[in-house]
């Protein structure tokens, strides 16, 4: 299936940015225990006599979404929204397409030869596989931080100025640097060598690098990739830190193999699997602490358990 645009509907090369959304409230830090069960009354307002808080459109929709690697099916069945200026992790064991999924959002798999989609991605309502949509600015507008920090073999000011210098920014650069750089939470540390080269940093400097890099060209939504799991417990905490405070003005989307972060970082969890044609799919997706305290699924309780994965 193929979400064609509807009449009136314009496409990504002409759209306007999203429209500024209100910060959200950030939640606790503190890991939900999987021993504790919430009483019914906590968890649904209809229970509870309340009415049921209205959730915002998400940013991100998947609709029956299939993704093929030539002949092999790699995800399929995908139904799942992300929602704004929220945190939404992946988790799941190796192998069961969580960075393929991550991949298909802003279209680097794309640059893959033999790649096929079938169903459809929304952003904003839009189908990001439309035949006229351009993926640079889809990939513009959905930024992305890789597993390895990998800055380019440039100095620290022109790593963050890259994007916008090939974008045309006709702004004041050296503020957009500073900006980009203060926002990761690294400009105090930097901002006294910004013509030194970037892969001089610290392991977890260069994925902070990184983050700048992805925010200076503006973005809607930041994807990262494991993007803790080359760094060393302080580093990690520095970047779920980060995260905390980007997510009032970014939607992000988080591939983890470590259960641990996923519920102390994240606000919705999505659980995937491989399916026995090894197909990957979501087996649930809910609120974090839902996730981690009372699933669904007895699949999902297991491997948040340590019982497989």
């Amino acid at each position: 299936m193929v979400t064609e645009p509807g009449p009136g509907r314009e496409t990504m090369s002409q759209i306007a940015a999203p429209p500024d959304l209100e910060p959200a409230a950030e939640p606790a830090r503190e890991a939900p225990s999987a021993s504790r069960r919430e009483p019914a009354s906590e968890r649904s307002p209809e229970a509870a006599g309340r009415s049921p808080e209205r959730r915002p459109e998400p940013v991100i929709e998947f609709r029956d979404l299939h993704f093929y690697y030539g002949a092999f099916r790699a995800v399929k069945d995908i139904n799942i929204s992300i929602e704004p200026q929220k945190i939404t992790a992946l988790i799941g064991p190796s192998g069961c397409g969580k960075s393929t999924l991550l991949r298909t959002i802003n279209r680097m798999n794309d640059l893959i030869p033999g790649i096929r989609t079938e169903g459809a991605v929304l952003y904003h309502g839009e189908n990001l596989y439309d035949r006229d949509v351009d993926p640079v600015e889809v990939r513009r507008r959905i930024g992305m931080v890789f597993q390895k920090p990998n800055p380019f073999p440039k100095s620290i000011y022109d790593n963050v100025a890259f994007g916008p210098r090939v974008t045309g920014y006709a702004g004041n650069l050296d503020d957009l640097v500073e900006s980009s750089l203060r926002r990761a939470a690294i400009w105090d540390e930097v901002k006294d060598k910004l013509k030194q080269s970037g892969l001089a940093l610290s392991g977890g400097q260069q994925q902070r690098l990184c983050i700048a890099r992805a925010i200076a060209t503006s973005p809607d939504v930041i994807l990262m990739d494991e993007p803790c799991s080359a760094l060393d417990p302080r580093s990690t905490l520095q970047i779920e830190d980060l995260m905390a405070e980007l997510k009032q003005n970014y939607t992000i989307v988080i591939v983890t193999h470590n259960m641990q972060q996923a519920a102390r970082a994240s606000d919705y969890t999505a659980f995937m699997n491989m399916d026995e044609d090894r197909a990957g799919y979501v087996v649930e997706q809910d609120a974090t602490i839902e996730i981690f305290t009372n699933p669904k699924e007895q699949m999902t309780e297991d491997y948040v358990s340590g019982r497989f994965g």
